[in-house]
């Protein structure tokens, strides 16, 4: 029996279940994106898809709809892929462990994909449905917007016609998005040298963080285990000699990092233990209310002989660390609430001659993005590092005239008695890209409310999936002119 088979809508959530029982990490998408071609061929609709695995999807108005404005409908089949420690799961090629728990969808112990799977199940049942009145569709499903937009980047945007874009990919109901920051991944190589080293072996772990996305949630005060990490090699200068063999803490830039591991050489054990309990006791009433669960664990393994940074190469990675930028640098001046500027240091690798890091900068103005990202590139040139930009992706631009907005708005007021939030928002969407490569478009961006995304807790809310449904087809039978 299908997991889901009681959750209503239920064609919705059928193409959503089936859509979890097939790998779609970001860069992992040939798998999906042919289940959306047999979609699209078993239901005899045009299709295109491209070398990226891009796919775009052609139906028809419904009768009285047939000479109307052809909308688009876009989402993203990609998704982040984390889990807890604890949780044996391989993205490649397990499907998710899906469940219901107090009116929410949940992945137990994995990253659901709700971000953007649901931006499928939709476009998926409308295009099957037969009582749904709608204009001409355009359904386009990106791939690996996850990892710097790549889909939207490639794609020929000459296969679309349409010029009123939905984009199904935000997550909370009742909000309007009409615009967002734009971005970029950058990346740092700082070269290494070691020596051997001998001593006592120590790991040290920060762990119990939060997390959470790095756009949507760098406003929550949460913290990034790997400043922490760098804030915890800095002070154990002071207070023991040591020597790193490794270091490592997250996998997705995009995702605020919850857990850093450094492995060292030291004579000094019980004062590294010492330090930690200290720190962790700042770090908790430093992040009280909003990360209280921050742990610093020490476990000893004995006495080793290892190949450890040289103490320049050492002193270089801490001082990174500790001056690397980390979240939120600017609020925007004009908009009440919204961050404009942000950093979020998500992944970090000591490999045997570089260290490797990938920061996240995101803002609503591109100066500001290119100064932010300037500044990490100096401090990376200035350790002798090299430092390249990865993934950049323009900002999605405030339309003062909307036509879609306004009947969007509208139709939100009649249905429930209020105006929905229209708001600018900092993470990423690829809105944006779309809005600079296709002239006049029109662009709202909405979807169901979901927790904790890009995270192993993160769920997807049942009856706001429905209402949003319900919400979303109001508005397309209100598009008929």
């Amino acid at each position: 029996m299908p997991v889901l088979e009681n959750c209503e809508p239920k064609r919705v959530f059928h193409y959503f279940e089936e859509i979890c029982k097939i790998p779609h990490g970001s860069g992992n998408t040939k798998q999906i994106s042919d289940f959306l071609v047999k979609f699209a061929e078993d239901h005899g609709f045009k299709y295109v898809q491209d070398e990226l695995n891009n796919v775009v999807i052609y139906k028809p108005g419904t009768p009285g709809y047939e000479n109307s404005p052809t909308v688009i409908i876009q989402g993203h089949m990609d998704m982040v892929c984390e889990k807890r420690p604890d949780v044996d799961h391989d993205f490649m090629k397990d499907g998710l462990n899906i469940s219901v728990k107090d009116g929410y969808v949940t992945a137990n112990g994995t990253t659901l994909g709700g971000d953007d799977g649901i931006a499928v199940a939709y476009g998926l049942a409308l295009l099957e449905s037969t009582d749904i009145p709608h204009p001409p569709l355009e359904v386009l499903i990106t791939v690996d917007e996850e990892i710097g937009l790549l889909g939207a980047v490639g794609l020929d945007c000459s296969v679309l016609k349409g010029r009123r874009f939905i984009n199904l990919d935000s997550e909370a109901e009742g909000s309007l998005w009409i615009s967002c920051a734009g971005g970029l991944s950058g990346v740092s190589h700082i070269p290494v040298q070691r020596v051997e080293g001998e001593g006592d072996k120590v790991q040290v772990k920060v762990c119990g963080l939060m997390g959470g996305h790095s756009g949507a949630e760098i406003d929550k005060n949460r913290a990034n285990a790997n400043k922490l990490m760098g804030r915890f090699l800095y002070g154990l200068k002071k207070e023991a000699d040591y020597a790193i063999i490794s270091l490592e803490g997250g996998k997705k830039d995009n995702a605020i990092t919850r857990e850093c591991t450094a492995e060292f050489l030291t004579d000094a054990a019980e004062k590294v233990k010492a330090y930690a309990k200290e720190l962790q006791v700042q770090i908790r009433e430093e992040y009280a209310g909003s990360d209280e669960n921050i742990t610093i664990e020490v476990t000893e393994e004995g006495e080793a002989c290892a190949q450890v940074l040289h103490p320049t190469s050492q002193e270089k990675i801490v001082f990174y660390l500790q001056n690397v930028p980390f979240g939120i640098q600017k609020m925007s001046g004009t908009i009440s609430g919204l961050v404009e500027t942000s950093s979020n240091i998500g992944i970090l690798r000591l490999d045997e001659d570089e260290l490797f890091a990938s920061s996240s900068v995101r803002s609503s103005v591109d100066a500001a993005c290119g100064a932010l990202s300037d500044k990490i590139e100096y401090l990376t040139e200035f350790l002798g590092g090299e430092y390249e930009v990865q993934g950049a992706y323009p900002a999605w631009e405030y339309r003062k005239e909307s036509p879609l907005r306004d009947k969007m708005v509208e139709i939100f007021e009649e249905m429930y008695g209020h105006k929905p939030a229209v708001v600018a928002i900092h993470a990423g969407l690829e809105c944006g890209l779309f809005y600079k490569k296709m002239e006049g478009l029109d662009c709202v961006s909405l979807g169901p409310d979901m927790k904790d995304i890009h995270t192993s807790e993160e769920v997807l809310s049942i009856a706001s999936t429905e209402r949003v449904w319900k919400y979303f087809l109001k508005v397309l039978e209100n598009l008929k002119d």
